[in-house]
Parts: C-alpha cells; structure tokens; sequence
C-alpha cells in the first residue's frame, strides 16, 4: 500500500510548511509505519508540539483508513509534515542534522543525549523495528528508552515511545514555543 489515496493531508505529498524548519522542534520520522491509530496519535502528538512527521514508505495502511483520522482527530491542519521512499532519502534530506534511531537494541539512553533544534528521531515499523543494516551503520547513533529486561516484554508500543523520546527532546530544549 502505498499511502498516496485520498489523503487526510488533503493529498499533498508534503504539507505547505515542511520545507520551513520551525526553531525549537524536532523532527520524528516513521518508517513504514503498520497501525493506523499509531500513527495518527502521533501525528496529533506532532500537530500539537509544533514537530514535523517525516513518513517513509511504504506505509501499513491507506491515508484515507477511518482510524488514523479518528486518532489524529482535528489536528491534521496543524501537522508539517512530509513523505520519503526510503531511509536514504530521509537521511539526505536531514544530512545537517543529529540523526539518532530508536531501538531496543541500541546502548545509550534516549535521555543520555543532548537534543539540539532539527534534531530528528527515526521509530521502526511496530512489528520488526528499524532494519538490521541501517542499526549496524550507525551504532553511536542507536538509543534506546530502558525496560525490564524480561524477554516478555519485547517493545513499547510506537505512539507512547514517541511520546517518551519526543517529550525528553523538547523538555532539553526548553519546550521552546509551547505554553
């Protein structure tokens, strides 16, 4: 599924600001994202935060799929967002700014980094987390929010570990532009 139909971004492949860095944000990306609702709760995590949602495809799902609108609620008019196919493009896209991947394999903790404005966080698909390779290229930039190390619980869900990682970022910087 390609995620091009009938858009709740009202069929744009990049929103009208995403080529303009808002100062004070950090950038989340999905890649190819697989549950609707999470991605729409994230995109109203977003919308709310002032951060830009970087998707790269393919996406789980259809743009038009009831549950990532319900999710996302009214917030859609608020997101910056933007479309990639592949990581590649992502990380060329983003070459001048701290890229870190968020993994359960990765050794330094999300809040052992210092955030800086642009910053961009990189989440997995929900069932297989980032690829191998891409973890393998970059471990320095690998981080990861700590758990139990009961093999039981593998993951956090992806809306709430963007909450967690996106909201450390912004707390660093200050919650620049937020009341």
């Amino acid at each position: 599924m390609s995620g091009k139909l009938n858009s709740p971004w009202s069929g744009n492949e990049d929103s009208a600001g995403a080529n303009q860095e808002l100062t004070g944000t950090i950038n989340v990306a999905l890649v190819n994202p697989e549950i609707p609702p999470n991605t729409g709760s994230i995109a109203r995590l977003c919308a709310a935060t002032g951060c830009t949602l970087n998707l790269v495809r393919p996406l789980g799902f259809f743009l038009d799929d009831k549950r990532l609108k319900r999710a996302g609620l009214d917030y859609w008019d608020l997101l910056v967002h933007r479309f990639f196919d592949s990581t590649q493009e992502l990380e060329r896209a983003y070459a001048d700014k701290n890229i870190y991947y968020v993994t359960t394999k990765g050794h330094r903790w999300y809040s052992n980094v210092q955030y800086y404005p642009g910053d961009l966080v990189v989440f997995g698909p929900e069932t297989a987390g980032l690829p191998q390779d891409l973890l393998a290229a970059y471990p320095e930039r690998c981080v990861r929010i700590p758990m139990l190390p009961d093999e039981r619980a593998r993951s956090l869900n992806l809306a709430n570990s963007v909450a967690i990682v996106l909201y450390e970022a912004l707390r660093q910087l200050g919650f620049s532009g937020l009341v």
